[in-house]
C-alpha cells in the first residue's frame, strides 16, 4: 500500500512488522456536519423509542458480536497488536456486556418515587442528547462498548472518535451495531482530527463528553468539555500499586502480578505497574516473579500461543525504552529484559526492574507496555504510603491473608478501585474509574447508566 501522510489520514500500521495496512483520509468540516446531523436527527428518533425496544438491540448486538467475533477479533490483532486469545476473550466480554445490561439496565432507569411533604415526588432518568466519545486503542471494543452500551440504552446517542490507528476496528464496530438493528444516527463514528474534536465538543448538538485516554488528553477535553459547560466523564491514566504483605499466599500473588503486569502486553491503564512488596518476601518474590515472566511466549500475536505481542505503536515504544533506561540510570537494577527486541516488529522484551525506589522515573510515571517494577515496602504502613504517592488514583491490589487488615487498608487506599486477593479487572456489575490524575466520573454498574442522564424530578400534588 502507497504510503499517506498523517497529517491528511489516520493511519494503520501492523506492529507486529511495521507494514501499513490502512489509510482513512480525516473527514472533511462538511461531513463532520453531517454525523453530527444524523446524530441529532437519530436522538429525536431513539429517546422515543420504548426501553424494551432498546433492550432487544442490545441484545441482539450481543449475538452480532459473537458472530463477527473471529473478523473482529482479527483486526485488533492487525492494528494494535493484540494477542488473539485475548482479542477473542474481549469480544466475548463485549457481549457478556449487552447481556447485563439487556436484564439488568431496565431497572437502574425505572422511576424512583418518594414522599415528600405535602405531596409525591419521583425521580426520572432522562436521556441528554448526542453524547461524544474519544477512545483509546489499546481495547478497541470494550472500551467503546463498556461506555456505549448503557449510554445507548438510556436513550442517548453517541458519536465514538476512535483512536486513528485502529480506525478498522471502529468502522467493524459501527457495522455491527448497524446489523444488530440500531437506527441511523444512533451510533456515529467520526474520523477527525483534533481540531474536529474541539469543534464538536463546541457543537451545540453534543450533550456531553467521555473521554478515556492521557492526562494530556483530559486536560484537554475536560477544558473544552467545561468551557462549553457540557458533562464529562475522564478515564485517564494509572500507575496501579500490587501490595503484597508478608503473610500473602506467594504462589497466588506472583500469578496475579504477571498477569496483571503483561495482559495486554502492559498497555492497559489500570495494569500493575507498581510492585510494592513487604520486605519480608520481596527476595523470593521478586525470584519468582522474573522466573513466571521469562517463561511468557512473547512473538507473532496471530498465533493462539503467545501472550506478550508488539506494541501498538512505535513512538510508544520509544517513550517505554526512555522511562526504562532513565530509571536504571537512577540507580534501579535491571532483571530482566530492558530493550527493544531486534526485528521489524514493534516489540519491546518483557522487562523487570528490582530495587526502584520512590524518586526513581518508573515509580513517578506511568509505563505503558510490558515493564514492571518492584519496590520494597518495610512494612505494612510504609506499603500503604508508597501506594499513596502517585498523582493517579485508579485501581489498587493488596495480596494478605488477613483479609481485616486488607480492609482497613483499603479504607486508606486513594483510588477508585481496590483488588484484595486478586488482580485488576473490570465487570458491569460494579463501577469503574479512578480519582486524583485518574479522572473522574464512573462506567459501568447503575453509574454508567445514569451518567449521561437528566435525573428529573417530578412533583405530584405539592400543596
Amino acid at each position: 500500500m502507497t504510503s499517506v501522510s498523517h497529517t491528511t489520514h489516520a493511519i494503520s500500521i501492523n506492529p507486529n512488522d511495521g507494514e501499513q495496512i490502512g489509510a482513512y483520509p480525516y473527514e472533511t468540516e462538511a461531513a463532520l456536519e453531517a454525523a453530527l446531523s444524523r446524530a441529532a436527527a437519530g436522538f429525536s428518533v431513539w429517546k422515543r423509542k420504548s426501553l424494551a425496544e432498546r433492550v432487544e438491540l442490545v441484545t441482539v448486538l450481543a449475538s452480532v458480536l459473537r458472530e463477527q467475533a473471529i473478523d473482529m477479533a482479527r483486526m485488533a490483532t492487525q492494528e494494535m497488536g493484540k494477542p488473539a486469545t485475548q482479542a477473542r476473550g474481549e469480544i466475548e466480554k463485549c457481549a457478556q456486556l449487552c447481556e447485563w445490561y439487556a436484564e439488568n439496565g431496565p431497572a437502574m432507569l425505572a422511576p424512583e418515587p418518594t414522599q415528600v411533604p405535602g405531596g409525591k415526588a419521583r425521580i426520572e432518568y432522562r436521556p441528554l442528547g448526542p453524547v461524544l466519545a474519544v477512545m483509546p486503542w489499546n481495547f478497541p471494543y470494550w472500551q467503546v462498548l463498556r461506555g456505549a452500551v448503557p449510554t445507548l440504552l438510556a436513550g442517548n446517542t453517541y458519536v465514538l472518535k476512535h483512536a486513528p490507528n485502529i480506525m478498522g476496528c471502529a468502522y467493524l464496530l459501527r457495522d455491527a451495531l448497524q446489523q444488530a438493528g440500531f437506527p441511523d444516527g444512533v451510533f456515529e463514528v467520526i474520523n477527525v482530527t483534533p481540531d474536529g474534536v474541539s469543534k464538536a465538543i463546541a457543537d451545540d448538538r453534543i450533550a456531553a463528553v467521555t473521554l478515556t485516554g492521557s492526562v494530556r488528553a483530559g486536560i484537554a477535553i475536560g477544558s473544552q468539555a467545561g468551557a462549553a459547560l457540557k458533562k464529562c466523564v475522564l478515564e485517564l491514566g494509572g500507575s496501579d500499586p500490587f501490595i503484597v504483605l508478608n503473610d500473602a499466599n506467594l504462589d497466588e500473588a506472583v500469578k496475579a502480578a504477571v498477569i496483571g503486569r503483561y495482559q495486554n502486553t502492559g498497555q492497559v491503564c489500570a495494569a500493575a505497574k507498581r510492585l510494592i512488596v513487604e520486605q519480608g518476601v520481596v527476595e523470593e518474590f521478586t525470584r519468582r516473579f522474573v522466573e513466571q515472566t521469562r517463561q511468557l511466549v512473547v512473538g507473532d500475536p496471530s498465533q493462539n500461543a503467545t501472550y506478550i505481542g508488539p506494541m501498538a505503536r512505535f513512538d510508544l515504544r520509544d517513550e517505554l525504552d526512555g522511562q526504562v533506561q532513565a530509571t536504571l540510570s537512577e540507580g534501579a537494577t535491571l532483571l530482566l529484559g530492558g530493550s527493544k527486541a531486534e526485528g521489524a516488529g514493534n516489540f519491546y522484551l518483557p522487562t523487570v526492574l528490582g530495587d526502584v525506589t520512590d524518586r526513581m522515573t518508573s515509580f513517578r510515571q506511568e509505563l505503558f507496555g510490558p515493564v514492571a517494577s518492584i519496590i520494597t515496602a518495610r512494612d505494612a504502613q510504609h506499603a500503604l504510603e508508597l501506594a499513596n504517592d502517585s498523582e493517579f488514583g485508579l485501581t489498587a491490589t493488596i495480596y494478605t491473608q488477613d483479609v481485616a487488615r486488607a480492609e482497613q487498608l483499603t479504607e486508606q487506599l486513594e483510588t477508585g478501585g481496590v483488588f484484595i486477593n486478586g488482580y485488576s479487572a473490570s465487570d458491569p456489575r460494579v463501577t469503574f474509574g479512578g480519582v486524583k490524575k485518574s479522572g473522574f466520573g464512573r462506567e459501568l454498574s447503575h453509574f454508567g447508566v445514569r451518567e449521561f442522564c437528566n435525573a428529573q424530578t417530578v412533583w405530584l400534588d405539592r400543596n
